[in-house]
């Protein structure tokens, strides 16, 4: 979503979508909401970009043999199917390789991959293979509690409700008892 030519277009998309819907042209909002929302999604979208995605700086394990886990990430996405809110968090479980990963880099993966229009199971599963390809991880887990604002504000309008995804990979997979501990880590208070 970048220059002056992509900012235009969806501008002029968004005017077509305020006059079809019965918004004046002589209107503030007719003439200030097409700069605002292209604003809008230049950011909510920026992990359309694929030359941006996160770096992952690592460092040397000290010898770290544990899971270590991160909780409550804030996520903030936009369903694909419907361009509406998917709002929850996001809390992500590892054990490390010969390598350890800084600890801002788990929530900057997330906010990428949560910037593009997504649905919640590849987005779980986003996260975890990026994850696990890139730190080298002996196992990763991912797990992402969210509500979808496309389920409560229309169609079934089920207000409050939570779905529910995770994944897993490597010796969280293999290893049931491994793989009960990083779930009570990620998902008891």
């Amino acid at each position: 979503m970048r220059g002056s030519r992509s900012q235009a277009r969806i501008e002029e998309a968004v005017r077509t979508i305020l006059k079809e819907i019965g918004v004046r042209e002589d209107t503030e909002v007719y003439r200030n909401t097409p700069r605002r929302v292209y604003g809008m999604y230049s950011e909510l979208f920026s992990g359309m970009d694929g030359d941006n995605e996160p770096g992952m700086t690592s460092f040397r394990n000290p010898g770290y043999r544990d899971i270590l886990a991160i909780r409550a990430i804030p996520l903030y996405s936009m369903c694909e199917h419907h361009l509406l809110p998917i709002i929850g968090d996001v809390s992500i479980a590892y054990i490390p390789g010969e390598r350890i990963v800084g600890l801002s880099k788990l929530p900057r993966t997330v906010k990428y991959f949560a910037s593009r229009p997504q649905v919640q199971e590849r987005l779980t599963s986003e996260i975890a293979d990026f994850l696990f390809n890139k730190l080298g991880a002996k196992g990763v887990m991912v797990f992402i509690r969210a509500r979808h604002m496309c389920m409560e504000m229309r169609g079934a309008r089920s207000l409050n409700s939570e779905t529910v995804s995770n994944a897993i990979r490597g010796s969280f997979e293999k290893n049931p008892e491994t793989k009960e501990e990083a779930l009570r880590l990620l998902t008891q208070p």
